[in-house]
């Protein structure tokens, strides 16, 4: 957790609070580290991390964003603000429809 906080601070992004989400509660079995926060402005913020060694291809990107609709509906609330962070190899296709539907893409090869 400190580590994340660490590095949202380096990307200038400040949270009031920060929990943890497991994709279990959301019924995923998907790879991925889900955080929650709450922003200055009291708006849900959502950080997603994905580490993986192979690419991440348009169809994950699709059931990433399900996953997140689906965190909508377990918070009973919308979350504003979608980062993801990428630590892997990213199709140029798939961060196009991230930026398209409003995330912020932070990738790290």
């Amino acid at each position: 957790m400190k580590t994340m906080v660490d590095y949202l601070q380096k990307k200038h992004t400040i949270f009031k609070s920060l929990k943890v989400i497991t994709p279990k509660e959301l019924g995923s079995r998907k790879k991925v580290k889900l955080f929650l926060g709450v922003d200055l402005k009291d708006y849900y913020a959502l950080v997603m991390v994905l580490e993986k060694k192979s690419r991440v291809l348009r169809k994950e990107v699709g059931e990433l964003m399900v996953l997140h609709a689906k965190l909508e509906k377990y918070i009973d609330s919308t979350i504003k603000k979608k980062y993801i962070i990428i630590k892997a190899p990213l199709c140029s296709k798939a961060k196009a429809l991230l930026e398209e539907n409003s995330w912020k893409v932070w990738h790290e090869a």
